[in-house]
């Protein structure tokens, strides 16, 4: 019979428990690992946490920035809401999103086929040296990242790439790829804000680690 109630504690370890037997033999490293059991738990898909694409030197690359203090920009709320903020600001962090800034609404409406999502990044340019950004919803938010670093007009520690949907977000998964930088993403279209924040949450456990 089910057990229907538990500790929260209880439930998470069950859930690694089932997790760990469920994906088998890994032929990564331990922090590599503790990504994609996130992801596979944030999700409760096994085969999508396994095919995460982490560069490498994204997770050296993102825990060096995280215990520097370096802020994690996102392109939505819900990534935001998402983040363990309580142990990225022990580390001196902060997440920063633009989305619903007046002015970035502004540069939407005067930028000929622009979203927010991308003149939000535009607006976090400033912060971005040296910054996590974690994209959890727009590809229009990762393909501007993207062309920005190709410019050298950025260069943040470690881009998360994980746009979800039809349009844009498997061509955006796979640019970053190609683009050979620290980064984390998955081939295809699959992703979302959950995952983003799952990736980074595993990042900061990883960087609060004694």
């Amino acid at each position: 019979m089910t057990q229907r109630f538990m500790a929260p504690a209880d439930i998470e370890a069950k859930s690694f428990r089932i997790l760990q037997e469920k994906m088998g033999p890994f032929h990564g490293t331990e922090e590599e690992l503790a990504i994609v059991t996130r992801v596979a738990h944030a999700t409760a898909d096994v085969d999508f946490g396994m095919s995460l694409y982490i560069h490498e030197g994204a997770i050296k690359s993102g825990l060096s920035a995280l215990r520097s203090g370096a802020p994690v920009i996102t392109d939505v709320e819900m990534v935001r809401a998402g983040i363990r903020k309580d142990g990225l600001e022990s580390m001196g962090g902060r997440v920063l999103t633009f989305l619903n800034d007046p002015e970035v609404a502004e540069m939407a409406r005067n930028t000929e086929n622009a979203t927010r999502s991308q003149m939000a990044m535009r607006k976090a340019l400033p912060r971005m040296e040296g910054a996590i950004v974690a994209i959890g919803n727009a590809p229009t938010a990762l393909f501007e990242i993207i062309d920005r670093i190709k410019a050298k007009e950025a260069s943040p520690a470690l881009v998360i790439g994980m746009p979800i949907g039809f349009v844009g977000a498997a061509e955006s998964h796979q640019e970053l790829i190609e683009l050979d930088y620290p980064s984390i993403t998955a081939p295809g279209p699959k992703g979302g804000s959950p995952v983003a924040a799952a990736i980074v949450n595993a990042l900061i456990k990883l960087a609060l680690r004694p």
